[in-house]
């Protein structure tokens, strides 16, 4: 188990500040719909879950063919929860803290001879500190795209690695960040301004931007994501892709409209707080009580595809998700 420093409280007893580590990761899920009705398990799924003990967890997964419609010639998944006790970059700053790592790589994808791609990785850290480390640093390094095609033409497409920014100041959440809301409604609102977008899409988008707008003026009044219908947001690491060579394909930000197979979103991210509260003890001659432990959680699927005719369903991944709690 990873040791535990000690914080002092105002009565100078000494409260146990310790880290619950969440990670997940999948190759692939999704249902089939038609010509035949096949939901598809969750091909390599890891979990770290509501536990303190420092772990590493990994799955690979063989050659797999559903139905020759969907395949892929192998994938692995890992989760990795440890505490970093000391480390010091090169500029001096301080990443002492607990890290989680998920990962999830997919090689060979190949979806009813339309989306191909060699390989690609959903990978997804977090970072908690010793101090004010409620909220972690994030990042997605290693997460990317090799040789996508869609219809066999290259699609070249450009990731936003740094679409969340630094750690919020002053421990706060990711969704009353003012600089990591004004990415995304940036994001959003270029994709509205794309030409010939659907008006189903600009509507969808338009709801979106209110909502962002919502989410500024309750972070300026100080208002806390609390479940009650603020407790997401929906972005993208995707910047730009590419044209399509193809009649008929369109994109609208990150997503594909392909006539005759569907729509695919790619590096699709949700940034969300879940609320809880843990019932593990904080302290060594304590019993458990229960502690707010309200986390902020990353969960990015590289794919989400919605098939239309002649293959229906929908199919994610590969996903990862990160979170995790520190208390008190």
């Amino acid at each position: 188990m990873a040791a535990s420093p000690k914080l002092p409280t105002q009565s100078g007893s000494a409260q146990e500040l310790y880290h619950i580590y969440h990670a997940e990761a999948h190759i692939l899920s999704g249902e089939l719909e038609h010509p035949i009705k096949q939901p598809l398990q969750n091909y390599g799924r890891v979990v770290l879950e509501k536990t303190r003990r420092e772990s590493l967890i990994s799955q690979s997964v063989g050659e797999t063919n559903i139905e020759g419609l969907i395949s892929f010639k192998r994938g692995h998944t890992r989760v990795v929860g440890t505490q970093v006790k000391q480390k010091v970059d090169i500029y001096g700053n301080d990443h002492a803290g607990w890290v989680t790592l998920s990962t999830a790589a997919i090689e060979g994808y190949n979806v009813v001879d339309t989306i191909t791609a060699d390989r690609v990785v959903a990978q997804v850290s977090t970072e908690h500190p010793m101090t004010e480390g409620h909220v972690p640093k994030v990042t997605f390094l290693g997460t990317r795209f090799e040789n996508l095609r869609v219809g066999g033409y290259p699609v070249q497409v450009e990731l936003d690695l740094g679409i969340c920014g630094n750690k919020p100041e002053g421990d706060l959440p990711y969704l009353q960040d003012k600089g990591f809301l004004d990415r995304v409604k940036r994001q959003i609102e270029s994709i509205v301004e794309s030409k010939d977008i659907p008006e189903s899409l600009k509507n969808k988008y338009g709801a979106e931007i209110a909502y962002i707008d919502d989410l500024k003026r309750r972070a300026k009044d100080g208002a806390k994501g609390d479940g009650s219908g603020y407790s997401k947001l929906r972005c993208s690491l995707v910047k730009s892709i590419g044209p399509i060579p193809i009649p008929g394909v369109r994109t609208f930000g990150n997503v594909i409209f392909i006539p005759n197979f569907g729509n695919v979103a790619l590096a699709e991210l949700e940034v969300g707080i879940n609320s809880g509260h843990s019932d593990l003890p904080h302290g060594k001659d304590d019993g458990p009580r229960p502690q707010p432990s309200d986390s902020n959680y990353f969960t990015l699927n590289m794919f989400d595809m919605h098939l239309g005719c002649p293959v229906g369903g929908m199919t994610k991944g590969p996903g990862v998700s990160s979170n995790g709690t520190t208390n008190p």
